[in-house]
């Protein structure tokens, strides 16, 4: 090869990872926020198109993707992200602050997350429908069911069960609802959810936690003798981890649950260290068999465990070698998941589509062959929040 040729390619090569903003430096990362919330605003143009839904939902990924969306207007000044979450809220509350497709005696924990998006609607529009349709969603917990010990069913459909994935579905909401409110029971409410999981569902061999719980043991996924699930789904512990560290935000300073609180996110910090992919720095679907065929790295729960180690860290919630860490899992993660397409937006690969436990209709049992077997996609909304959110919190 000529020395010329060899000069142009090299410099074609350097211009198309200028073109590409996936920046490993901490400096560029809030490039990297705006770049994700810029595609996936041009992937869906009205926000409740979000977890490519294709009628009007309230739920939880709308929530989760909104959120994020919030902290660039917040980070940026720039009024499209606003207006784009403002838009959704206009569209999905009605006048007298009724919400469409939400009914609060359906008991279905994945819908009060979207509720989080409303608060800084409503501080920055003062609209009574927003107070009400905050207020409704807290009412469905005053009477949620709960086990035994406290602890929200995951729905009313999913009788006696606990899954992780209800930590956060609920927990940093009403956090936030109890410091907006000053409703200081609620607070102890909030920890005991954090704390009853630990009681529940961990596994002191590994420190991982099973995926879900069936306090009547009556569920065939159920261990007859403990009632828990049979394996460990990554993104179950990461909307597990993430809850923590949303909910330290609010939980006042003197809690008594805290301390215990954070031991318990420190622990699982720790646990997690050990189930990474030695080559990648990534975490698999079914998080301690990496080993087994069929299994894969897997982008949802690998992006929420980096989010829970960074923002654990920032906030002293673990130790600062834990920033470093998750800063290089950080670019190791935009090595092995993150892409630009040929429209220039960028896109996110390998996310579990959904995962869960029981149901009516094709039973989903809880194996190892179940977890591998649900559909991997580009672009779902549970990597893609998280994603922002973290890209936001490197450029502190």
């Amino acid at each position: 090869m000529s020395t010329m040729r060899l000069t142009k390619l090299i410099i074609m090569r350097m211009f198309m990872l200028m073109m590409c903003v996936w920046a490993s430096l901490e400096g560029m990362a809030q490039a990297n926020a705006i770049k994700m919330a810029d595609s996936d605003m041009k992937r869906n143009p009205e926000a409740w198109m979000i977890d490519f839904s294709k009628a009007l939902k309230w739920n939880y990924c709308h929530g989760l993707v909104m959120q994020s969306i919030l902290q660039v207007w917040d980070k940026t000044g720039n009024t499209k992200y606003y207006d784009y979450v403002y838009d959704y809220a206009d569209t999905m509350v009605n006048t007298d602050g009724t919400i469409k497709t939400y009914n609060a005696l359906d008991y279905n924990i994945d819908r009060v997350n979207t509720g989080k998006i409303l608060f800084p609607i409503l501080n920055k529009t003062g609209e009574q429908r927003f107070v009400t349709a905050i207020e409704l969603q807290r009412e469905q917990m005053r009477t949620h069911p709960r086990t035994s010990g406290g602890s929200f069913w995951h729905k009313k459909v999913y009788p006696h069960q606990v899954w992780l994935d209800g930590l956060y579905m609920a927990g940093p909401f009403l956090a936030q609802y109890a410091k907006e409110n000053n409703e200081q029971a609620l607070f102890t409410d909030v920890a005991l959810q954090i704390t009853d999981v630990r009681k529940h569902l961990y596994d002191p061999k590994t420190g991982l936690y099973f995926h879900g719980w069936d306090e009547s043991k009556q569920q065939r996924w159920s261990d007859p003798n403990t009632g828990l699930s049979p394996h460990f789904w990554s993104r179950s512990i990461g909307w597990y981890m993430m809850s923590i560290v949303d909910v330290l935000d609010f939980l006042p300073a003197n809690h008594t649950s805290r301390p215990e609180i954070i031991k318990i996110l420190q622990e699982l910090a720790a646990s997690l260290e050990k189930f990474r992919d030695p080559e990648t720095g990534m975490w698999y679907q079914v998080t301690d068999l990496g080993y087994r065929e069929g299994n894969y790295l897997e982008s949802t729960g690998s992006i929420m465990f980096i989010y829970a180690w960074i923002k654990g860290a920032q906030k002293g919630y673990l130790n600062e070698n834990y920033l470093e860490k998750g800063k290089k899992a950080y670019d190791q993660y935009l090595a092995q998941f993150v892409k630009t397409e040929e429209d220039g937006t960028c896109s996110i690969t390998d996310c579990c589509s959904v995962a869960g436990l029981g149901g009516e209709k094709n039973y989903r049992d809880g194996s190892f062959e179940y977890y591998i077997s649900e559909p991997i996609r580009d672009n779902d909304p549970k990597a893609v929040g998280p994603f922002i959110m973290v890209s936001l919190l490197l450029n502190r």
